[in-house]
């Protein structure tokens, strides 16, 4: 069973996450990140599942965010892995990718994703010096290891994060989610 599985439920085939795990898990990335000693110029997160352990990394490490759009989980209710799609562009506050770069993910799972940005970094940016990636998890059954992760998952089970509470949610059921949990 994993170390972050303290939510309720999870066992081989199914991960739990709560908050307080996920938020624990990014601190213990950006700590394993810093105790290497090595030194990144930009963060570049991929979004979305990349966007919130990149914020806190860009804010940790007092380094500009960059972020790239990437999608592959839309099918069957974003529970099927389709076709990789990359966004055209990566967003920037200012300047331009390049030095050495931290490449953040959530999680590394067939590892197509890592291994086809890491390439389109290579080819289309070549003020680039450097490629490191971090994730929170790394599954057994990728074909790529990320160069710094929390947890390796032996069994690969589905990861069940946290904010994926609000994939069913719509704007009209806002009020009645507001009120759950409120005494009547």
């Amino acid at each position: 069973m994993s170390a972050l599985s303290s939510a309720g439920g999870s066992d081989d085939a199914h991960l739990w996450v709560s908050w307080d795990d996920y938020h624990r898990a990014i601190e213990r990335l950006a700590l394993m990140v810093h105790e290497s000693g090595w030194k990144f110029d930009q963060v570049l997160c991929l979004a979305r599942g990349g966007l919130r352990p990149g914020d806190a990394f860009s804010r940790i490490f007092d380094v500009p965010l960059a972020i790239l759009s990437t999608s592959s989980y839309r099918e069957d209710g974003g529970t099927r892995q389709g076709e990789l799609d990359i966004g055209e562009f990566i967003a920037m506050s200012r300047g331009s990718l390049g030095g050495k770069v931290l490449l953040i993910d959530d999680l590394v799972d067939s590892g197509v994703t890592l291994e086809r940005i890491q390439r389109h970094l290579k080819s289309s940016y070549p003020a680039i010096t450097e490629v490191k990636s971090a994730v929170i998890w790394c599954k057994a059954c990728s074909t790529i290891r990320p160069d710094f992760y929390v947890e390796y998952l032996a069994t690969n089970p589905w990861i069940h994060q946290p904010f994926e509470e609000y994939d069913g949610l719509r704007p009209h059921q806002l009020h009645a989610w507001l009120k759950r949990g409120e005494p009547t």
